[in-house]
């Protein structure tokens, strides 16, 4: 099942989505929905309706908790969580936070690597930015692979002269 990735904004809010097997993050697209908290709820939910009726479904939100860099809360703060509240209500699926500090700093240089064109960047910054978000979230919370088996004496490396170290 897919996950859902959102950077909040005032003026644009930025999506991104999961593989199937919730491994990669991609950007998805920009919304624009302006006005009040309400109609911002409003249009992440039909999108995230939308992801949840498709066949691969949609297995949770993870939303970017804005934090000063030293990790404390900020004005921006207040309005995520404002919203986070709001968009557990309206949906059915789970809405977690993810520590979202340097995120667009991190999708800006990406970006800048492939684009040169700061007009263009900006038009994908948000979901580039979703996309730091979501990615960091899946790779905390990725399933451990097991334990990793303890080498063995063939494992170990030789000198060049034919000597174990």
């Amino acid at each position: 099942m897919r996950v859902l990735g959102v950077d909040y904004g005032e003026r644009r809010i930025g999506l991104a989505v999961s593989d199937p097997s919730a491994t990669l993050a991609r950007p998805l697209r920009t919304l624009r929905p302006g006005g009040s908290l309400p109609s911002r709820v409003a249009a992440v939910a039909a999108e995230a309706q939308a992801l949840a009726a498709d066949a691969d479904g949609l297995a949770a939100v993870v939303v970017g908790l804005p934090r000063s860099l030293d990790g404390t809360p900020h004005e921006q703060t207040a309005r995520v969580l404002a919203f986070v509240d709001r968009l557990r209500a309206a949906i059915d699926v789970p809405v977690s936070l993810q520590d979202e500090r340097l995120t667009s700093v991190e999708a800006e240089s990406r970006l800048a690597a492939r684009e040169k064109s700061w007009r263009k960047r900006s038009e994908r910054l948000d979901a580039a930015a979703a996309a730091v978000i979501l990615q960091d979230h899946l790779d905390e919370h990725r399933a451990p692979s097991g334990p990793s088996p303890s080498p063995s004496p063939s494992d170990r490396v030789t000198a060049p002269s034919g000597r174990r170290r």
